[in-house]
C-alpha cells in the first residue's frame, strides 16, 4: 500500500501515536510501542525524496504481536515473567519486513502465553484486558487479539499475528478484519516464542485481502532448516493473482454435514453465511456441498501441550536476561508474584505435569497430522476442488491448524447483536495463490464495511 499524496511516512507514525494515545485506553490492544518509529519514519522519508523506495511497504507503520522478537523492545507473551533483557536482534520476519520499508509501530497485547497460561481471551498480566472495538464486553478472540483489536479500530493498517490453532483465525473473525494463517513452513518461525513444531506460524492481520497479499509478500521467508519448510513455493508476488472474474469456475465445496465415527450432522449456517454462498454463486463459483469428516482429536490436546511444554523450556533456557528459564520457574514467578489464592494458571500447571517423551510424541503427532490432512484432503481430491468455504462459527479452523493447511478469515457482514461475521476459506498445503485469489474474490463482489463505532 502506498501513501496517498503528500503523506510522509512521520505524518502517517504521528497520527496513529496520538489515535493511540487517544483510544487505547479503552482497548489495551498495544502493550508497547517503539520509540524509534519517529526516527525510522523520517529515515524513509528521507529515502523515498531522494528516489529510493524499498517496495510498496515503503514508510507502512506496521504492528507485531507481543511473542515476535524486536530489536531494543520486550518479547514477553504478555508475560511479565518473561520481562527482562530487550532482544538483541529481530525475529527473520521483522528484517524481512523493515527490508522492504515497513516501520515497526509497536508490540501488541495478547492472551498470555498465546492462551497457555488459562486466563480469558485478549488477557495478559503485563497488558489487561484486550477490548473489542465493535463492543467492549463482547469476546475479541486470541490469542493475536491486540493485532486484530488495533487494525479494527484503526490503530495501525496492518499487523502480524501468530497462531497454534486459531490465534490468527479466531480474533480477525470476532473483530471483523482480514486474518490469513498460511501454511505452516511457509514463514520463517525463527525468533517467535514457540509452542508447537507442528502448528505454529505467523500471519498477516489487516483490513483488506489486497493488503494480506502484500505483507505476505514481504514476509515471505522460509527457514531451510525447519522440516515443515520442505516443498515451500518461493517468490510468488501474491498480489498479482488478486484479478477480476478470479471466483468464475472455481469449484468450491462447503460443509452441509459433519461425520465421526460413523455418526454425521448437518451443518446449521447463519443467514450471513447462506449470503456468502449467493454472492460466490453470483460470480461464477461452482459450488459444492461436501461431508466434512471431523479426524479423532482424542489426544489433540495431550499431544499439544506435551509438545508447548518442551517448545518452552528449550526456548526459554536459550532467552537470555529473564528472570525465569524454565517453565517450572515462570510457574513459580506467577505464583509468588499474583498469589495462590485461585489457580490463575491452569494450562501452565496440566502443560509442566505433561509426562509425554519427545519419542513417543513424535508417531503419535505425526499419524494426528495425516488424519487431520485427510479430512481436508479427500473431499477436495474427490471433488476436484480449488478450495473450500466454511461458516467461521462451524470451527472448521481448528482441523485446518492441527492440519498445518491455510486458511483466511474475510468479514461476511454483522449477526443480530451488531458484531463483525466471517467467511473462512481454507484448503490444502500450500494452496495460498488460490485462497487469496478466491477471498479477494469474494471480498470485492460482497462489499462488506464492518467498522466499530469509536
Amino acid at each position: 500500500m502506498a501513501l496517498p499524496g503528500g503523506l510522509t511516512s512521520v505524518d502517517l507514525v504521528t497520527h496513529l501515536q496520538a489515535r493511540i494515545r487517544r483510544l487505547d485506553p479503552q482497548l489495551s490492544a498495544i502493550i508497547e510501542l517503539n520509540p524509534k518509529a519517529l526516527e525510522t519514519a523520517r529515515e524513509l522519508d528521507r529515502e523515498r525524496a531522494n528516489g529510493n523506495v524499498r517496495g510498496p511497504l515503503h514508510g507502512i507503520p506496521i504492528l507485531l504481536k507481543d511473542t515476535i522478537e524486536t530489536e531494543g523492545m520486550q518479547t514477553s507473551a504478555g508475560a511479565f515473567g518473561l520481562v527482562g533483557a530487550s532482544a538483541s536482534k529481530n525475529a527473520p520476519l521483522v528484517d524481512y519486513l523493515i527490508q522492504q520499508g515497513a516501520v515497526i509501530l509497536g508490540k501488541t497485547n495478547m492472551t498470555e502465553m498465546a492462551g497457555f497460561r488459562g486466563g480469558p481471551d485478549g488477557w495478559s498480566s503485563r497488558g489487561g484486558q484486550t477490548r473489542n472495538p465493535h463492543q467492549r464486553d463482547a469476546d475479541v478472540g486470541g490469542s493475536s487479539s491486540g493485532s486484530a483489536a488495533a487494525v479494527a479500530a484503526g490503530l495501525a493498517p496492518m499487523a502480524v499475528g501468530a497462531e497454534t490453532n486459531g490465534s490468527i483465525i479466531v480474533p480477525a473473525a470476532r473483530n471483523g478484519i482480514v486474518g490469513l494463517k498460511p501454511t505452516v513452513g511457509l514463514l520463517d518461525r525463527n525468533g517467535i516464542i514457540p509452542a508447537s513444531q507442528y502448528q505454529d506460524t505467523p500471519g498477516p492481520m489487516t483490513r483488506s485481502v489486497f493488503d494480506a497479499a502484500l505483507m505476505l509478500n514481504a514476509m515471505s521467508g522460509s527457514d531451510p532448516a525447519d522440516p515443515a519448510s520442505v516443498g515451500a513455493p518461493q517468490g510468488i508476488d501474491y498480489t498479482q493473482l488478486l484479478v477480476p472474474g478470479a471466483l468464475k469456475g472455481k469449484r468450491i465445496g462447503y460443509p452441509v454435514t459433519f461425520s465421526k465415527e460413523g455418526e454425521t450432522l448437518p451443518v446449521e449456517n447463519s443467514t450471513t453465511f447462506n449470503r456468502t454462498l449467493e454472492v460466490l454463486r453470483e460470480q461464477g463459483a461452482v459450488l459444492v456441498p461436501v461431508n466434512l469428516r471431523l479426524a479423532d482429536a482424542s489426544r489433540y490436546d495431550e499431544l499439544l501441550l506435551s509438545d508447548v511444554k518442551d517448545s518452552l523450556n528449550t526456548y526459554l533456557g536459550k532467552r537470555s536476561g529473564l528472570p525465569v528459564k524454565s517453565l517450572t520457574e515462570l510457574i513459580r514467578f506467577n505464583d509468588e508474584r499474583d498469589g495462590s489464592e485461585t489457580d490463575h494458571q491452569p494450562v501452565l500447571r496440566e502443560i509442566s505435569a505433561s509426562t509425554l517423551t519427545p519419542a513417543a510424541r513424535k508417531p503419535l503427532w505425526e499419524a494426528l497430522i495425516q488424519d487431520f490432512r485427510s479430512s481436508i484432503d479427500d473431499p477436495i481430491k474427490a471433488e476436484n476442488l480449488d478450495a473450500m468455504v466454511s461458516d467461521f462459527d462451524t470451527n472448521s479452523y481448528f482441523g485446518v491448524a492441527a492440519a498445518g493447511y491455510p486458511g483466511i478469515a474475510v468479514p461476511s457482514g454483522v449477526d443480530e447483536d451488531g458484531l463483525p461475521t466471517s467467511a473462512y476459506f481454507f484448503g490444502t498445503q500450500w494452496a495460498e495463490p488460490t485462497l487469496l485469489a478466491v477471498a479477494h474474490g469474494y471480498e470485492q463482489a460482497a462489499q462488506v464495511a464492518v467498522k466499530p463505532q469509536l
